[in-house]
């Protein structure tokens, strides 16, 4: 299995709009996200992006976070795990958090998860991203599962 980690954040002149542009600066804009739960195969592989065919269908774990009220500082974030015998990815998000707390509740949440499996980490991997809200903001930190019929 193979996966990208992928993270935006932009302002918009509606909720969507500002969504549509955080998707757009993490290079996941021009994709149908099907957002799934957060396991992943033995030993997945982390790449970069490549570049996903325009209208694809792509399997996600997504964390997003968008709001209208200036000032708010807005954090989404994702956690992957990977071991031997599987992988597990955690999101989470949070308003007016300090964005190092809301990554180790993701680092906490992925670690109990391959604990409670019994599997052992092998690399751990944090992304997030961080916006202050100027009027519409929003916030996006993803996990791609790559496959090679959506890459153009």
């Amino acid at each position: 299995m193979r996966i990208a980690i992928v993270s935006g954040n932009s302002e918009g002149p509606t909720e969507l709009n500002a969504f549509d542009n955080a998707l757009y600066e993490a290079e996941i804009g021009d994709v149908n996200l099907i957002k799934v739960s957060s396991m992943l195969e033995a030993d997945t592989k982390i790449e970069k992006l490549p570049k996903l065919k325009a209208g694809s269908m792509v399997n996600c774990v997504l964390s997003s976070l968008t709001s209208s009220n200036k000032g708010e500082e807005i954090t989404a974030c994702v956690a992957v795990a990977i071991g031997e015998e599987l992988g597990c990815v955690v999101e989470t998000h949070g308003i007016d958090k300090d964005p190092e707390d809301i990554k180790d509740e993701a680092m906490k949440m992925v670690k109990y998860m391959m604990n409670k499996r019994n599997v052992k980490i092998k690399e751990l991997i944090i992304e997030e991203s961080h916006h202050t809200v100027e009027n519409i903001g929003s916030a996006i930190a993803a996990v791609i599962y790559i496959k090679d019929d959506i890459l153009e």
